[in-house]
């Protein structure tokens, strides 16, 4: 069993930071998931959460995972979203949307309370609760957004064909796949399954790391209640986000290519496209993203995880 103990901003926790993070952006320049810009952010942010701990690696299984999601049946999904040809390749500003917050609470962390460590929400330690609090926000912070990313990516690409999805607002109205607010069983599924898997490989770390309760109670309560935790922020996390899109960001459709689009612009005929879906032009994707992280982060470190993992 391989076991290592870092400490944040320690030599080993720094090499180790400086290889993986350089490997994220050689790799993702290569591969074309990530502009120059974005693998630049990509080195940063990745740098700076492994060196505060090997739960930092959890970004980099998002990432790969979620990379892999968004090149999967590509034809498929451009067929139905005018956006996915160019989304496929992401910035910087939609590397630091999904990320930054998970940057800022671990190196709160580190400076503050030291190395990683199991979570125990005991009141009468506040220390510990608001440490287990702090990890527990940014697993949340990971679980939506690998949820959310496997939720639109592979939610659009195994669904049905040519099957509208329900918005996720009263009344409820059938909408395009790819629609903003747009919500199916099988895209809820690959949410909670994507929380679930950050829950999985956080867990890994914490053996590597060693820093697994020592009670009896690890493999009956522990453990699952972490992963239950995991899927939770995934599933709410991706809901809270369509709910931000079907009102926040304007959706529209394009008869003539019959595809989702996201500008106001004429189609090839000169009429303007179908407004279907939103309330207020008021966010960006990346804003969105930003937005329900947060909002997700902050419920499950510090409401969801207090209740669930007690």
């Amino acid at each position: 069993e391989i076991q290592v103990q870092m400490d944040p901003f320690g030599s080993r926790a720094l090499i180790t930071a400086s290889v993986f993070s350089t490997l994220l952006a050689l790799r993702a320049v290569k591969k074309k998931s990530l502009t120059p810009a974005g693998a630049l952010a990509g080195f940063a942010v990745g740098f700076t959460l492994v060196a505060t701990g090997l739960r930092g690696l959890t970004l980099f299984f998002f990432y790969q995972l979620g990379s892999w999601a968004t090149k999967y049946k590509t034809s498929v999904k451009a067929a139905l979203d005018e956006t996915v040809a160019t989304a496929s390749v992401r910035g910087s500003s939609q590397v630091l949307a999904v990320s930054v917050l998970a940057v800022a609470l671990s190196v709160y962390h580190a400076v503050a309370y030291g190395e990683e460590r199991a979570w125990s929400f005991d009141r009468k330690n506040d220390q510990q609760y608001q440490a287990s609090s702090i990890s527990a926000a940014i697993l949340a912070h990971h679980a939506i957004s690998l949820g959310d990313t496997l939720a639109s990516e592979m939610g659009m690409a195994t669904g049905t064909p040519n099957r509208l999805v329900r918005l996720v607002l009263p009344p409820f109205p059938l909408v395009p796949p790819g629609t903003n607010g747009g919500v199916t069983i099988n895209g809820t599924v690959w949410s909670i399954l994507g929380g679930f898997l950050c829950s999985v490989f956080n867990l890994w770390m914490d053996s590597i790391s060693n820093i697994w309760p020592t009670d009896d109670g690890v493999w009956t309560e522990y453990v699952p209640r972490v992963l239950l935790f995991g899927a939770i922020c995934g599933g709410v996390g991706s809901l809270l986000d369509s709910i931000l899109g079907a009102t926040l960001q304007m959706t529209y459709w394009d008869e003539e290519s019959k595809q989702v689009c996201h500008e106001p612009k004429l189609d090839g005929h000169g009429k303007p496209r179908k407004h279907i879906a939103g309330l207020y032009p008021f966010l960006s994707n990346e804003e969105v993203n930003f937005v329900s992280v947060v909002m997700t982060s902050l419920l499950g470190g510090w409401v969801v995880a207090p209740i669930i993992c007690r």
